[in-house]
């Protein structure tokens, strides 16, 4: 679930929608050519209450800046959109970390072009960045995919979370999205 906020985003995940986002975050990387759009916005909310009510469900869209793609088009584009061809890739496992070639200090010039942005239009949220950006981001689905499961029975007034911060210097034009682990969902 991914919800609209205003100023941040926030992401709710189990561990089965934590590691397929990251492997999809490594698709958009992997696969500059893609759109990788996931329909979210029908689906239903964890079990706890959801901060600020008003706020609203969004669909997220994946891809690599290269494509310029005008977010503009895409209500058009979703409604011919058919039932797709199922594809099989091939991403490095969760555990596989290119972290030892994040440069983080990079991050922060002002030459840094490896930013994501973020545009959004027709109840959808597009996330565009360069492959490094994806790639050195897609890890932080994976630690919640991991840990979060053994982490909320341990601690069951808190839970495990992670975000792509405005601090991390891989925000451009975009909002902070916090992404939180979640056990148990509504019916």
């Amino acid at each position: 679930m991914l919800i609209d906020h205003d100023r941040h985003l926030d992401t709710y995940l189990d561990q089965d929608a934590a590691h397929r986002i990251g492997g999809l975050w490594k698709l958009a990387a992997s696969s500059p050519r893609s759109l990788v759009h996931l329909p979210m916005r029908g689906n239903r909310g964890p079990s706890h209450k959801l901060p600020e009510d008003g706020t609203r469900q969004l669909d997220l869209v994946l891809l690599h800046h290269s494509l310029q793609f005008a977010p503009s088009r895409w209500k058009e584009i979703r409604g011919r959109l058919g039932p797709g061809r199922p594809r099989t890739v091939t991403l490095p496992g969760p555990g596989h970390t290119d972290e030892a070639v994040i440069d983080h200090e990079a991050r922060h010039y002002q030459e840094n072009r490896d930013l994501f942005h973020q545009h959004l239009h027709a109840e959808t949220l597009f996330m565009t960045g360069s492959a490094k950006v994806f790639r050195d981001t897609a890890q932080r689905f994976f630690d919640v995919a991991r840990n979060g499961p053994g982490y909320v029975p341990v601690h069951p007034s808190d839970h495990f979370c992670t975000e792509l911060h405005s601090n991390d210097g891989i925000l451009g034009d975009a909002r902070e999205i916090h992404i939180e682990y979640c056990d148990q969902w509504g019916s």
